[in-house]
C-alpha cells in the first residue's frame, strides 16, 4: 500500500511540476515565448530554428483544421449519441428512395473519442511547447549553444534514443489499447444491444443502469445478477486451479524427470515436448469429440459396464457420462483435460529454472542431514516461486481470460437447463470471456458484454498490481546468491 502511495505522489508531484514549469514560462518568458501561446513557432523563429518552428505550425494548423472540419460534428453530438433516425425518404427528382441525413451513434461516440485523444495530446505538445521556448531563451540569454534542427535530430539518435525507440511503441498502445479501452468503457454506460443497432437505429446514453442490471437478480426475463455471481464464481476458480495445477505438475514433472533414479530422462522430455509441437485449437477439438456423449470414452466407458454402474448408484442419469454436457462433469473434466495441456508448457519453464539453483545451498543442506522433502520444500520451491513468481502472476490473469480451453472443449457441447442462465445468455462453464464472447457475436448485447469486459479488466488490474506489489517487496535477491 505504501508503495502505491508514493506511486501515486510521484505521478501528481510530476503533473503539478510541469504545470509549475508552464507558469514560469508564460509569466517569465519574452514576448516570443508568450507569442507562442498564439503562434507555436513565435519561439522557434527567434532563436532561428525555422524547420522545427515550420513543423510545430503545421501541426497547429492540422489540429484547428482537424477540430472545426471534422471534431466538433460528432462531439457537438457527444452529449445525446445522436437525436436524427435513418429513415428512406422518396426523392422525387431521383425517383428513388434515398436515406436521410441520419446520425450514427457508434461513429458519434468513437469520432468523439479521437477527437478527444487528439486534443490531449495536442494540450501536451502545446504546453510543452511554451516551455521548450522558454528554455531556449534562458540558452540565449547565458550565451550557451542553441542547437540546430540538424543538431536535435542526432540527439534522437544518442543521448533521447530511448524517446525514439518508445515513440512506435507509444502510438501503437494509444490507438490499439487506449482508444479501444475507452471505447469500451463508454459503450458501457450505453443501450447499445440488438434494438438500438446503427445505423439503422440510435443508442443514447443509460448510466449505470447496466451495472445495476449486472449486480442484482430482480426482473422477471433478465437475470444478469444471477448469472453475473455465477459466472464470476467459475471464472475465479477455474483460474485458481488451471494455474496451479499446471505449475504445480510442471515442477514434480521436471523432477521426476531430472531425476538421477530416472531412465531415459531425453526420451521422456522430448514426447513431452511433441505434444506442445501440435497446435493446442487441435488438441482441444479432439479431446471434445473424444469425450462428447457419443465420443470414444463413452464407448468404451459402457461396454465395460462404468456407465450401467454409474446409472445404478444414481451418479448419472442419461445412457452416458456427461463429460463436457453436464454441469460438475465438465468442470472437473475442463480443469483435467488443460492440466494435460498445460503441464508440458511448465515442465519446459521449470527445468529452465531448476538447472541454475545454486548447488552450494542443495550441497550444504545435504551435509547438515536435510532430507529430499525438506531441501524441495525450503530451498527448491522457493527459488522457483522466487524466479517464475512474475509468470505465475500472468498465468493467473492468462487463465481468467482463457478463452480457447472453455469455447473449444464446450461450444455446441453443453447445453445449459437452467433456464435463469439461458435467460442472460450464459452456462454453467462460462468465463466472463467467453460469456462476453456470446453475448457480443450471437446476441449483439454490446451494452453487456463491455461492463463485464470492465469488471474483468478490474479484476485482473487489481490482482496484477496487488501481486507485483508483494513479489517486489525487500531484497530475496540477495537470499539466492
Amino acid at each position: 500500500m505504501e508503495r502505491v502511495k508514493t506511486a501515486l505522489g510521484s505521478f501528481f508531484g510530476a503533473i503539478g511540476g510541469f504545470f509549475k514549469k508552464f507558469g514560469t514560462a508564460v509569466a517569465q518568458g519574452d514576448i516570443f515565448v508568450k507569442l507562442s501561446l498564439l503562434w507555436m513557432g513565435a519561439g522557434y523563429c527567434r532563436r532561428k530554428q525555422f524547420i522545427k518552428a515550420i513543423l510545430i505550425t503545421i501541426f497547429e494548423v492540422a489540429v484547428i483544421a482537424f477540430t472545426f472540419g471534422f471534431a466538433l460534428d460528432y462531439v457537438s453530438k457527444f452529449s445525446t449519441l445522436g437525436t436524427v433516425q435513418q429513415e428512406s425518404v422518396f426523392n422525387v427528382m431521383t425517383m428513388k428512395n434515398e436515406f436521410n441525413d441520419y446520425d450514427h451513434s457508434f461513429l458519434i461516440l468513437l469520432m468523439s473519442l479521437v477527437s478527444f485523444v487528439v486534443w490531449i495530446i495536442f494540450a501536451v505538445i502545446y504546453l510543452n511547447n511554451v516551455i521548450h521556448a522558454f528554455e531556449l531563451q534562458k540558452l540565449e540569454e547565458s550565451g550557451k549553444h542553441i542547437n540546430t534542427f540538424r543538431e536535435d535530430m542526432r540527439e534522437f539518435l544518442n543521448r533521447k534514443f530511448h524517446i525514439t525507440l518508445l515513440t512506435l511503441p507509444v502510438v501503437g498502445i494509444i490507438i490499439f489499447t487506449v482508444i479501444p479501452f475507452f471505447v469500451l468503457f463508454l459503450v458501457a454506460f450505453t443501450n447499445y444491444d440488438q434494438q438500438h443497432m446503427p445505423p439503422s437505429a440510435l443508442f443514447t446514453w443509460v448510466g449505470f443502469r447496466n451495472f445495476r442490471d449486472l449486480f442484482s437478480s430482480g426482473g422477471l426475463t433478465v437475470t444478469f445478477g444471477y448469472a453475473f455471481v455465477r459466472v464470476l464464481a467459475w471464472t475465479l476458480i477455474w483460474a485458481v486451479f488451471a494455474t496451479f495445477t499446471t505449475y504445480i505438475g510442471g515442477i514434480l514433472l521436471s523432477l521426476l524427470i531430472n531425476h538421477k533414479n530416472t531412465k531415459l530422462p531425453r526420451m521422456w522430455r522430448t514426447l513431452f515436448i511433441i505434444t506442445i509441437a501440435v497446435p493446442q485449437f487441435v488438441s482441444l477439438l479432439l479431446v471434445r469429440n473424444f469425450f462428447a456423449n457419443n465420443g470414444i470414452a463413452n464407448t468404451f466407458c459402457a461396454n465395460i459396464g462404468l456407465t450401467g454402474w454409474l446409472r445404478d448408484i444414481g451418479a448419472i442419469s442419461t445412457s452416458y457420462i456427461p463429460f463436457l454436457s453436464a454441469p460438475g462433469w465438465a468442470h472437473v473434466m475442463i480443469v483435467i483435460i488443460n492440466i494435460w495441456v498445460g503441464v508440458p508448457y511448465q515442465m519446459l519453464i521449470a527445468t529452465g529454472v531448476l538447472m541454475n539453483i545454486p548447488t552450494e545451498q542443495m550441497e550444504s543442506a545435504k551435509i547438515d542431514g536435510a532430507t529430499p522433502r525438506q531441501i524441495f520444500v525450503h530451498i527448491t520451491m522457493p527459488y522457483v516461486l522466487f524466479i517464475t513468481g512474475p509468470s505465475l502472476v500472468t498465468d493467473f490473469v492468462k487463465n481468467i481470460n482463457n478463452f480457447n480451453v472453455i469455447f473449444l472443449l464446450t461450444n455446441g457441447v453443453f447445453t445449459t437447463t437452467n433456464q435463469l442462465m439461458a435467460n442472460s445468455q450464459a452456462k454453467e462453464v462460462d468465463l466472463l470471456v467467453t460469456w462476453l464472447y456470446t453475448l457480443t457475436q450471437d446476441y449483439y448485447n454490446y451494452k453487456m458484454a463491455s461492463a463485464i469486459g470492465i469488471i474483468v479488466f478490474l479484476i485482473c488490474a487489481v490482482f496484477t498490481l496487488v501481486s507485483f506489489n508483494r513479489l517486489i517487496q525487500g531484497d530475496r535477491e540477495e537470499a539466492y546468491r
